[in-house]
């Protein structure tokens, strides 16, 4: 941290010190902001090592697990970065018929073979999208990696941003080839135990692959560990749990949502204001925003849409505007 940047820190804790009737304001707007939004269910803020502002005003509470959809899907590149450090995964830029050629169908899509791991990961394999109107189809299809890898491809490998919970599945399925473990014995032995969280087992396809990409649970507790986690550059307490270089590269651009505008990393959305984000249906969030020291929780009804346009739009207000106030 630069003079200057400890200087304004300090000021900053200086001021809810001697000036807590300000923190109290400040707290008072941001419970008035949520109040505002009914399709929000609870939000945590930490700011450092302090959590500042814990609520859950509807839905099952802060300690009951919490689907965070494709919130999921960020959860997956920690564990790609997690491979690569152990020497799982030679690189970010390893190809899958280098990586695991296993998965690979009879009939893929020519080319599918030399998708890489970073195709994947920033969502631009190229294949024809599995979200969206294909979602049912694919969800239901007998083996979701070869439907998923004999679609046509709609784009070149590593082009423009498609949007697919296909595209992580199939890099889930390549890390659970890679290391010789299910994506829940990854997640358990290289997030949950070190962060002390609890993950439970989630859905898994006809081939027995744990889904890559949608429909984990967890407690919106252990969500704000994992944004404290982002925010501090892969380290959680002292113990460095994710690889700070990876931490760093996951939050530089490689793509942009052709939808909400916001630039996407590794697996993590970026917006203009400097968060970093976990996007998942209905409104649950993951953020962490390292310059201002904020880690911030959310979930919602995860049977309401939330799109940017919408609901997803309100809470990008609520996390720039009252959640940044605080910090």
């Amino acid at each position: 941290m630069g003079m200057m940047d400890r200087r304004t820190f300090l000021g900053a804790s200086g001021a809810a010190l001697y000036f807590p009737h300000i923190l109290r304001a400040q707290t008072s707007d941001l419970r008035s902001a949520v109040e505002a939004l009914p399709q929000l269910h609870s939000l945590q803020i930490s700011r450092g090592d302090k959590t500042v502002f814990a609520e859950a005003p509807r839905g099952p509470g802060l300690d009951s697990l919490a689907n965070i959809k494709s919130c999921s899907k960020s959860i997956v590149a920690l564990l790609l970065g997690a491979a690569i450090e152990r020497g799982e995964v030679p690189a970010v830029t390893a190809a899958l018929s280098e990586v695991a050629p296993s998965i690979l169908p009879p009939d893929a899509t020519e080319g599918a073979g030399d998708i890489t791991l970073e195709d994947l990961v920033t969502l631009r394999a190229g294949l024809e999208r599995t979200s969206g109107p294909n979602y049912g189809a694919w969800v239901n299809s007998r083996n979701w990696l070869a439907d998923a890898l004999s679609r046509p491809m709609v784009a070149e490998p590593g082009g423009r941003m498609l949007y697919s919970t296909g595209s992580t599945h199939i890099l889930g399925a390549a890390l659970t080839e890679a290391t010789g473990k299910s994506l829940l014995a990854q997640a358990r032995d290289r997030l949950g135990e070190p962060l002390d969280i609890e993950i439970p087992p989630w859905t898994r396809d006809p081939q027995g692959y744990y889904m890559g990409g949608n429909n984990m649970a967890l407690r919106p507790t252990a969500m704000l560990r994992i944004a404290m986690l982002m925010r501090d550059g892969g380290k959680y307490g002292a113990r460095q749990i994710i690889p700070e270089d990876w931490i760093a590269a996951s939050t530089q651009q490689h793509a942009r949502s052709p939808w909400s505008g916001l630039a996407y990393g590794y697996g993590w959305f970026l917006s203009p204001s400097g968060y970093t984000l976990a996007r998942g249906y209905g409104g649950q969030i993951i953020a962490a925003h390292a310059a201002r020291n904020i880690a911030v929780a959310i979930t919602s009804d995860p049977n309401q849409p939330a799109r940017s346009g919408g609901y997803f739009g309100d809470l990008m207000r609520l996390l720039d505007g009252p959640v940044l106030a605080l910090a």
